[in-house]
């Protein structure tokens, strides 16, 4: 059933977890951005308002991620005759690692499905979520955009033909989060690293990768820690994000499984068994960081395993 007005809200989420970069990701429960569609007599696509970027985002529908992802579904499915108004409402930092344009992305593309009466399933919604990404970050990858848009944790087993797999989550697995306030563009973070890895670096990282995996599977809280080590892209980007080790240092003697970088940073996180374990963990980083100048936001979340949903307005 089509309708004339969608509020959705679609969650952060924590790309590579460690060492599966640009394959692997998780959806967190917040923060996340909410978008609200609304059907209007003047057709086409209309970015009628942007709230909480700071006035970073632009404000032009061909240029932003959501409006053009609207843009390009409506062209796919034949009705660009329409008219729809979009609000963004950014409740995420930008630039952050946790995926702020892939839930922006998500969130737009969710709500004009829904308010068209969800013609496309979520799975056939991915490619057009990989064209936003492509629009914000100059890259088209899925480990942001493939967990805010299906949930849970996710793997891309392949970009050609695109095959992105759901892994389980176990129970008992939550994240810390912390997203300390310095600036650490995505660009930049991807301009660092090497195009090219020595053989015996990448058998270290498949069998890190395969190792995660398997935890996940087997709910081997063990081998998931064992296992979340990067080899290839940690070291360099380390380099961006002040306190990285000290950091580390401090979820490991707290009790994490592991810890590394969200993304292309600044973002942190760690997987613990806990919620009181990951809040205790993300109140010791941010009091280490104040403690060094240095602000930042904390966040406790279970892995969200609902992806994008809709609110009441």
């Amino acid at each position: 059933m089509e309708k004339d007005c969608v509020h959705v809200f679609a969650p952060a989420t924590v790309a590579n977890i460690v060492c599966g970069f640009d394959v692997l990701g998780f959806a967190l429960d917040e923060p996340g951005d909410e978008v609200t569609l609304r059907r209007t007599d003047k057709t086409g696509v209309h970015l009628v308002n942007i709230t909480g970027d700071g006035g970073r985002l632009p404000r032009e529908a061909e240029k932003n991620t959501v409006s053009a992802s609207v843009m390009t579904f409506l062209k796919h499915i034949g009705r660009t005759g329409i008219g729809v108004e979009i609000e963004l409402h950014k409740q995420m930092p930008v630039g952050s690692g946790l995926g702020s344009s892939a839930a922006s992305t998500v969130a737009g593309l969710f709500a004009i499905n829904t308010l068209l009466g969800s013609p496309l399933s979520r799975r056939d919604l991915l490619p057009f979520a990989i064209q936003g990404e492509a629009l914000a970050c100059g890259h088209g990858h899925a480990d942001n955009v493939a967990p805010a848009l299906l949930g849970g944790i996710t793997l891309v087993r392949s970009y050609e033909p695109l095959d992105v797999i759901a892994l389980p989550a176990p129970q008992s697995l939550y994240a810390a989060v912390v997203f300390p306030h310095v600036d650490v563009p995505t660009r930049d973070a991807r301009q660092m690293i090497r195009t090219k890895v020595s053989l015996k670096e990448a058998v270290v990282q498949w069998g890190n990768i395969a190792g995660l995996v398997s935890g996940l599977f087997t709910a081997d809280y063990d081998l998931i820690g064992r296992s979340m080590h990067d080899v290839l892209i940690e070291p360099t980007r380390a380099i961006l994000i002040p306190e990285f080790y000290e950091m580390r240092k401090l979820a490991m003697d707290a009790g994490a499984l592991g810890f590394g970088i969200s993304g292309s940073g600044p973002s942190v996180f760690a997987f613990v068994q806990s919620r009181e374990t990951a809040a205790r963990i993300t109140s010791a980083i941010q009091s280490h960081l104040m403690q060094q100048g240095i602000e930042s936001n904390g966040y406790v979340s279970g892995i969200n395993l609902e992806g994008p949903r809709e609110v009441n307005s």
